[in-house]
């Protein structure tokens, strides 16, 4: 089928889908060429069937009935493109994830870095709503290297930077944190039993939005944490994502990435796997 034209740069011309159908992948690709452009996002990137079957279940959850409402909605709601891009961007985070990888890098990996350099450059590239940059932080400020150190911390979704900003967390999410580290969070003693992390801390970290499939990156870091943030990545821009990571490294650099996740041509892109999760350049 030919795909539905976008001349004159409307998508009320074409009929995407009758209320109470299942969209056809000619009606998604009219629809996600248009959000693209709405959101400043090359969502070609993404894997088709994973983020059709968001896009449906976002839009059966708002009882909206079919692409061309949802268009106009995103188009004119906050909320609901902020609820969108959250879905694209996948805002899920907690302290020390992964628990005993942390303490391999702390134990392990940080010690080797801070051999050759104590102004570590550090790149939290899917930070989310914080919590990932602000075990680092903490990681840091317990080596008493923090002040002379770069920690950045960059997301496509503002939102999630804005709230990462605030550094206020529920007391479920605090839960996670270790013993040792919990010194740096103030009970607010609102009714939601919300903590405040250390300012600080906070004020120690660069926060900026970015598209990591479409933004020049900074060189020379000696770690990069890229976790949790590829699941919707097509195989080819994951390649390339982790090929520029591999080029924004310092020679020796480290690259952690989740547990769900694994870098298939890592030998062929230059890297080493030192241990699951860790690849060094």
């Amino acid at each position: 089928m030919k795909e539905p034209s976008l001349e004159n740069n409307s998508l009320e011309n074409h009929d995407l889908m009758p209320a109470g159908k299942v969209p056809t992948p000619e009606e998604f690709a009219l629809f996600k060429k248009k959000v693209a452009s709405l959101i400043n996002l090359d969502l070609t990137h993404y894997k088709n069937n994973q983020m059709e079957r968001r896009i449906t279940s976002l839009m059966n959850r708002n009882n909206i009935s079919n692409l061309v409402e949802y268009y106009k909605i995103l188009s004119s709601d906050s909320r609901q493109l902020s609820e969108f891009i959250n879905m694209l961007t996948i805002n899920v985070t907690e302290f020390f994830r992964n628990p005993e990888k942390f303490v391999e890098l702390e134990t392990k990996y940080i010690p080797e870095l801070m051999q050759k350099t104590q102004k570590l450059k550090i790149w939290s590239s899917g930070c989310s709503t914080g919590a990932e940059v602000y075990s680092i932080a903490l990681i840091l400020d317990k080596f008493g290297i923090l002040d002379k150190c770069t920690l950045i911390a960059s997301d496509f979704d503002q939102t999630a930077i804005n709230k990462a900003k605030e550094g206020v967390f529920s007391s479920f999410e605090v839960k996670s944190v270790p013993n040792e580290y919990k010194k740096h969070f103030t009970p607010i003693n609102d009714i939601e039993g919300r903590f405040q992390f250390n300012p600080q801390l906070i004020s120690k970290i660069k926060f900026e939005r970015r598209d990591l499939l479409n933004s020049r990156f900074e060189t020379d870091f000696d770690l990069i944490l890229c976790r949790n943030v590829v699941i919707y990545f097509t195989e080819e821009a994951k390649d390339a994502l982790y090929e520029n990571f591999y080029k924004s490294l310092k020679p020796d650099g480290i690259l952690f990435i989740g547990s769900t996740e694994r870098i298939n041509k890592y030998k062929e892109q230059g890297f080493t796997l030192k241990s699951s999760f860790f690849y060094q350049k």
